[in-house]
């Protein structure tokens, strides 16, 4: 096991390109998936990591014929973060990688899941000495980059205001606007950074929060894997984040779903519209299932980290095509905090980047609307 997680460790630097550079069957998704979230008991991930996001519709036949060997698609599934996974693949040597799966989602528990107390990141949060790892240093690296391309509208920095609200691993506080105000002065991504392989920040208090990104994160580093070891055609789908890579042995694209916005946390989830996709990371992020109550009214958990407010415009979703799964995850949940009004311009100033919003209009008539790149690739 030690050599395994070594090895999945090596993987950690993929990362960190530029934006905008270039078995087990599942008969209904929607019922398996509405199953898993039934029985997940929540164990190690906050707010966006549950099943509201994206719906996986595996429609992965495997064509045989007569001639030549044909390659076997294997599905391994379960849970893992907080939420469900289900990895798909098609290997001519029918091999199964269950136990290395289970290794890289363990290294990334070690390294930067806040529910473990002996990770990384919660020893980083409680100023402790800690040698950082790859899986850390990427996801610090990453976040950084996304808070400095949107200035400030993602920030890793955020989580004591969002432990505040309640979206966290520690309980809600009684909020005050003093109390925010406060916690506000702890958040700003410009006051931490690494420094001869440690952690240095400007105020001891402020603590780090890598979960709008970790399981996109973790889809790629599961991806990674499966082409090191010779799969060309695969899809992972870690809680809704999703890596796809080649096609089925037909030739045609994977099919993924994309849910309708729900009335609340516990309405039956229902595919809204679906895509071909190839090659690509594909996330949605949504306000719809992860919200908290206070005094009656409903709060988002997307948290603005600019007011320490959750946002109120009239987006319920945004789904986001990207070169990669970890991007998409961060541009997603860049997108449902700077609304639809801020955000499109810089979706299509970024090369390779497509997203779908779902919105409600003045009328709170459900309303969307796709880039051009994503269009094309709707199939209904």
């Amino acid at each position: 096991m030690q050599n395994i997680t070594k090895q999945i460790l090596s993987f950690g630097r993929i990362c960190n390109s530029t934006v905008g550079k270039r078995g087990f069957e599942i008969p209904n998704p929607i019922s398996v998936g509405l199953q898993i979230r039934r029985n997940l008991r929540l164990s190690g991930w906050a707010s966006r990591y549950t099943l509201h996001k994206v719906l996986a519709c595996f429609v992965c036949v495997a064509i045989l014929t007569a001639c030549g060997k044909q390659p076997k698609k294997i599905v391994l599934q379960g849970l893992a973060q907080g939420s469900y996974y289900a990895v798909t693949y098609y290997d001519e040597q029918n091999r199964d990688f269950q136990r290395e799966i289970d290794s890289i989602f363990h290294a990334v528990d070690l390294s930067v899941n806040l529910w473990v107390d002996s990770s990384v990141i919660s020893k980083v949060n409680r100023n402790e000495k800690v040698v950082l790892d790859s899986i850390f240093i990427d996801n610090f690296n990453i976040a950084q980059q996304a808070a400095t391309l949107s200035d400030g509208y993602f920030d890793p920095t955020v989580s004591p205001i969002v432990a505040a609200w309640g979206f966290s691993y520690k309980s809600g506080d009684s909020l005050t606007p003093q109390l925010i105000d406060s916690l506000r002065t702890l958040v700003d991504y410009r006051k931490v950074r690494i420094e001869n392989g440690e952690v240095v920040k400007e105020n001891p208090n402020i603590t780090l929060d890598f979960n709008a990104i970790a399981q996109g994160y973790t889809s790629d580093l599961i991806a990674r894997f499966l082409e090191s070891r010779g799969i060309k055609n695969y899809l992972v789908d870690t809680g809704g984040e999703i890596m796809a890579r080649g096609s089925k042995p037909d030739g045609q694209p994977w099919i993924v779903g994309i849910e309708k916005p729900a009335e609340n946390k516990d309405s039956e989830q229902v595919v809204h519209t679906r895509i071909a996709l190839r090659d690509k990371g594909l996330v949605t992020s949504g306000s719809t299932r992860k919200y908290v109550e206070r005094d009656g009214k409903r709060y988002s958990h997307c948290i603005d980290p600019k007011t320490g407010y959750p946002v109120e415009h009239n987006v319920l979703s945004v789904t986001v095509l990207a070169e990669n799964s970890v991007w998409a995850d961060a541009l997603a949940s860049i997108c449902m905090v700077m609304g639809m009004e801020k955000s499109l311009p810089l979706i299509e100033s970024l090369d390779g980047v497509e997203a779908y919003y779902i919105f409600v209009d003045e009328q709170n008539a459900l309303e969307t609307f796709a880039t051009a790149g994503f269009e094309v690739m709707m199939v209904d």
